[in-house]
């Protein structure tokens, strides 16, 4: 027997990919998959790409997850402190939701909205302490997809001095998986296809996250939903701060022991594809050669390094396993 774990919003897609990592993961053992409406459904009805997997959705109460020694919580923003608070503290805990992300009551009820649940430690290992920080958790709050491409392109330069924190621009695409699962017109195949579409534009709620994650104190986010399942491509400027740093070196620099995030060679560009199924990071960095912004290109797989990878790199890290396992570098192509 591995190490019990539990995913709880399993039907959607966050919680369908959790399933095919954790089943998939040389120490873990998949005991329970719990659902709303999906209760009772066999996970395969929901998941046919997980065809193998014996395992029929239960309801989603404390009950059924207090026997895990793992729970990830993977439901709809708003839902998981609940749910969290009534488990047992010898259960460890991963949050995909936004629920304890946040150290900011006051950013909480601005952008989510209700009664701030508290703040867990982040979820993002490739911050500084933050590797520690988790293992030595119980409950780790996951970081947002936007949050993290984002996160991961402009910390390193902040903490380096070599831009303005104060003037942080990102225009990030993501595919839409990212919307979740939930029936929508906007994400009906014949509204999205050959099209592009921003939302949230200078509302979105990952902006506090990002802030309170990498030092920026103004930064302004335009999402777009772009035409295809997963993915997020995010463009991070910011102005240098003429101490003529090379962003490149610097985050090059950061990185050079993490083993999900990738500087790319100089002249190649990150793109979407090149992450599928990963749980990678690609970064670049460059300057404009007219304005001198500094621009920062990171690519991951919203639903890898953005959602269910993230959380089973954190989850490694809290169960004292090494943090790869059972998480590819590598991406699927075509």
């Amino acid at each position: 027997m591995g190490i019990r774990v539990a995913v709880a919003g399993a039907s959607g897609y966050a919680g369908g990919e959790l399933l095919r990592l954790v089943a998939g993961h040389p120490e873990l053992d998949l005991v329970a998959a719990t659902a709303h409406r999906q209760a009772g459904a066999p996970v395969t009805a929901v998941h046919p790409q997980l065809v193998g997997l014996d395992l029929v959705f239960a309801a989603t109460d404390p009950a059924t997850l207090a026997d895990a020694d793992l729970v990830f919580l993977a439901l709809p923003h708003g839902e998981s402190a609940a749910l969290a608070a009534a488990l047992p503290e010898t259960v460890r805990v991963v949050d995909l939701g936004a629920d304890h992300r946040l150290r900011d009551a006051a950013a909480w009820t601005r952008y989510y909205g209700g009664e701030h649940a508290g703040t867990w430690t982040y979820g993002l290992p490739e911050l500084p302490g933050q590797r520690a920080a988790i293992a030595a958790a119980t409950r780790v709050a996951n970081t947002g997809c936007y949050a993290v491409a984002t996160t991961l392109a402009l910390a390193p330069l902040v903490a380096a001095g070599a831009v303005d924190p104060a003037d942080v621009v990102v225009v990030a695409a993501s595919g839409t998986s990212g919307a979740g699962r939930a029936a929508k017109t906007n994400l009906l195949g014949s509204e999205v296809m050959g099209d592009l579409s921003p939302y949230k534009v200078g509302a979105h709620q990952h902006v506090p996250e990002i802030k309170q994650a990498t030092g920026a104190t103004s930064l302004s986010l335009t999402p777009l939903l772009a035409p295809m399942p997963r993915g997020i491509l995010a463009t991070v400027t910011a102005v240098p701060t003429g101490s003529g740093i090379d962003p490149r070196a610097v985050l090059a620099e950061a990185y050079a022991d993490a083993p999900f995030v990738h500087v790319l060679p100089e002249g190649a560009w990150p793109h979407t594809a090149a992450t599928l199924g990963s749980n990678s990071c690609h970064l670049q960095a460059g300057v404009d050669v007219d304005s001198g912004r500094v621009i920062v290109l990171s690519a991951i797989d919203n639903l890898g390094k953005g959602a269910a990878g993230q959380a089973v790199q954190c989850a490694n890290l809290m169960l004292g396993l090494p943090e790869t396992t059972g998480l590819s570098v590598w991406g699927v192509a075509p």
